[in-house]
């Protein structure tokens, strides 16, 4: 062995000034918080997609975004003491992060996407749903077909990116009654000034596909793919439609706007959503929709549930209780 001069082995002398090393690294992983500047929060989510089969039909949830929604300016028919209390149940103050929220159904021969999400009319916090495409494996030239629900800017404005088609290869299709009524200038310019704009954003996103022959409305309920067909639902808009997703005795229900405020509207469905183009006809659907799909099963997906807003309806008296998907890593699911 070599020796240094204080008798100490040079091997030693090497592992103690590794100890010292280390010693230094751990103390200074223990200091104080104000000796070293802390990690700045975040303040930003992953991606946001989650999900599960159906059948043989593969369903992908998108997450784009979500926006501030004050509750008692979109509900009424409830006294205020009411509408607190139902949303403190719920543990949820006056003012709502309401999600917006887009499905992706893989058929094995189609990709068709149901609703784009905001884009750019909501600013920074929604228009996230092409990254959330994009983070669960698929690219926006992959998507065949779309199925837009209703007209209103959170489910059409990501149809396009900086005025181009934002998928490049899809055929859009709606309700030939949406498409009357949105696309129609004799519309937009009675409508009052407020309202003009959505008219305005509607004409802007759907162009790039009308001008490509890529806009193809169809009249009434029809099947658009194998195991995938609309069912008109009017009353939110003159043109609303929900879509049915069937695939080895599984139905996935995607009810656009049939409802916005769960904590609410779940317990009570009559009450009104000023959303709603015609209350009265939007309350009606509701009612259906929500009885149909407790009766039968039916998984449902909402736009403006909490993401990923996938789940079933059971009955509770007059109203319904809400009961999210469980989560799945996907291995092995397949069974309602």
């Amino acid at each position: 062995r070599r020796v240094a001069r204080d008798g100490t082995s040079i091997m030693m002398r090497r592992m103690l000034t590794l100890y010292a090393v280390a010693v230094l690294a751990a103390g200074a992983s223990f200091a104080p918080a104000g000796a070293r500047a802390a990690a700045p929060q975040q303040r930003s989510q992953a991606p946001g997609y989650y999900r599960m089969m159906l059948g043989d039909f593969e369903i992908t949830a998108l997450c784009d975004g979500t926006f501030p929604l004050k509750v008692s300016e979109v509900i009424t028919g409830i006294a205020p003491k009411d509408l607190d209390a139902a949303l403190a149940r719920s543990f949820l103050s006056g003012t709502i992060e309401e999600s917006v929220n887009g499905f992706l159904i893989n058929t094995g021969s189609k990709l068709v996407l149901i609703d784009t999400g905001a884009g750019v009319y909501f600013g920074p916090i929604a228009g996230k749903l092409l990254a959330s495409l994009k983070a669960s494996g698929y690219r926006p030239d992959q998507v065949d077909e779309i199925y837009i629900t209703h007209m209103h800017n959170d489910h059409i404005g990501g149809l396009v990116l900086d005025g181009r088609a934002a998928f490049p290869k899809a055929v859009v299709r709606a309700s030939q009654k949406e498409a009357d009524y949105w696309l129609s200038k004799v519309n937009r310019d009675a409508a009052s000034k407020d309202a003009r704009e959505d008219f305005d954003q509607a004409m802007a996103a759907l162009q790039p596909y009308i001008s490509a022959g890529r806009f193809k409305p169809f009249a009434g309920n029809a099947t658009l793919v194998r195991g995938v067909r609309a069912v008109a639902a009017p009353g939110h808009t003159p043109g609303h439609t929900v879509y049915l997703a069937e695939s080895q005795g599984q139905t996935l229900l995607f009810w656009g706007d049939t409802m916005h405020v769960a904590a609410l509207q779940f317990p009570d469905p009559s009450l009104t959503d000023n959303y709603d183009a015609d209350p009265a006809a939007g309350i009606a659907e509701r009612k259906k929709i929500f009885a149909e799909a407790a009766e039968h099963g039916y998984w449902v997906a909402g736009a403006h549930l909490s993401f990923p807003g996938i789940g079933h309806l059971r009955s509770a008296g007059a109203g319904y209780i809400y009961v999210h998907a469980n989560y799945t890593s996907m291995r092995g699911v397949g069974g309602k």
